[in-house]
């Protein structure tokens, strides 16, 4: 028997369990069952808390819904904070978290939560892909999970599936494949994302290290100011800052949003 909670942050969904004392060892096979949706729990991604190895508070294991493990997801990030907040008898004003994208800072304000990321990296702007016989203009950079980023002009017209999975499987970002978004602008300071999601394999309502990446390249290419709002498919706005110092690098990059509670249950997926 599996005791998890489901949560949600913005829409992006996930089944999260306590594994401090490391009594849970589930194959990729066993979470892939549970994130399906069909058969199992149903979830965009799998979080485990488990005793911190470098100093923070905890760690925070995330695997997508294929089972595999990936580096960090920044709306599983909030969802996760929130849930150590639980454990602590929601006593904590901040939390440390470890991934293997680097240590994580959250802080709490009632059901939102403002996480801290690690400093964006591999940033490359205007790369001319070809894509489903044309080219498109493709933006990339790490978020702590690699993200390509394409601007359109009619956001609700994309043909997600199909250009998501060309530009996530394309040779430009092999072997490992990317995150896409597509980013509609809204107004100033204001956009709109729709997310396809490597190891989902489709599109989610929301990806919080999308929505640094976007806020960021849509910085890059316009200048606009930090805090960017994003508006994302699950219907939430979040907020992303950041500060940008005189080399270029980007630091104290945050991303502030909802993470909820859905419900708690046992599974018995054996």
């Amino acid at each position: 028997m599996l005791a998890f909670t489901k949560m949600n942050g913005a829409g992006n969904d996930f089944v999260v369990v306590d594994n401090r004392d490391h009594s849970i060892s589930l194959t990729r096979e066993q979470i892939e069952k549970v994130c399906q949706r069909q058969r199992g729990i149903g979830a965009d991604g799998f979080l485990a808390v488990e005793p911190a190895e470098n100093g923070a508070d905890y760690r925070m294991r995330y695997y997508n819904a294929d089972g595999g493990e990936a580096e960090m997801c920044g709306n599983g990030a909030r969802c996760f904070a929130r849930f150590v907040n639980q454990l602590a008898g929601n006593a904590l004003e901040t939390t440390t978290f470890e991934t293997i994208a680097g240590t994580i800072k959250a802080e709490f304000f009632g059901a939102n939560v403002r996480i801290q990321l690690s400093e964006p990296f591999d940033l490359s702007l205007k790369n001319s892909l070809e894509i489903g016989g044309g080219v498109l203009e493709v933006s990339s950079i790490n978020t702590g999970v690699p993200h390509a980023v394409v601007f359109v002009d009619d956001l609700s017209s994309v043909p997600i599936r199909e250009q998501g999975s060309a530009i996530r499987h394309h040779s430009h970002f092999a072997p490992a494949g990317t995150n896409v978004n597509f980013v509609g602008v809204l107004g100033t300071g204001h956009i709109a994302i729709r997310t396809y999601e490597r190891g989902v394999e489709d599109e989610t309502l929301a990806c919080g290290t999308g929505m640094v990446a976007c806020a960021i390249i849509h910085h890059e290419l316009t200048g606009e100011s930090s805090p960017i709002r994003v508006d994302v498919a699950g219907g939430d706005t979040l907020e992303v800052a950041f500060e940008k110092d005189a080399n270029g690098t980007y630091q104290n990059v945050t991303l502030l949003g909802p993470a909820d509670f859905t419900f708690d249950g046992t599974l018995n997926f054996l």
